[in-house]
């Protein structure tokens, strides 16, 4: 059974969550990502699944400002950003994602929106995710083309 909670960042939490952003780096997934420090974690909200007392997923944000997308969900507008969102590789394509995100959300009283960037390499599976399953609205992109 996945076990879906919010929860305060402690030695032991620090370490599973930098040795899961570790494999993360090393799947090569995301462009330039680099694993998390410790002192990532200062300040933010976690949110983690667990099967069994094992981190299986987590997701970490901060309160941000909605006047970097001002023109698409208004200026002010209290906004959840989300700086991280990972699930282990053997976990996913089983709604695992969906349903820690779904639970960040309940979570997320008196804020008007919940925000994220990626730069994932598999822009197609990204975009069916956080639009298609998540029902996120898309506002802009950062393109490039080597030469």
């Amino acid at each position: 059974m996945i076990e879906y909670r919010e929860t305060s960042i402690d030695r032991k939490l620090c370490e599973t969550l930098i040795a899961l952003s570790e494999q993360w780096e090393n799947e090569d997934i995301s462009y330039g990502y680099i694993a998390n420090k410790e002192d990532e974690f200062d300040g933010k909200r976690i949110f983690i699944a667990e099967s069994q007392d094992e981190v299986i997923g987590y997701l970490f944000g901060h309160e941000g400002k909605g006047e970097m997308m001002a023109s698409a969900i208004g200026k002010g507008k209290r906004c959840f950003q989300v700086d991280e969102f990972y699930i282990r590789p053997e976990y996913r394509d089983q709604g695992i994602g969906s349903k820690l995100f779904g639970f960040v959300e309940t979570k997320l009283d008196g804020f008007d929106f919940i925000t994220l960037g990626t730069s994932t390499k598999n822009y197609k599976a990204i975009l069916h995710f956080y639009i298609e399953e998540l029902g996120m609205n898309f506002h802009s992109a950062a393109l490039f083309k080597k030469i």
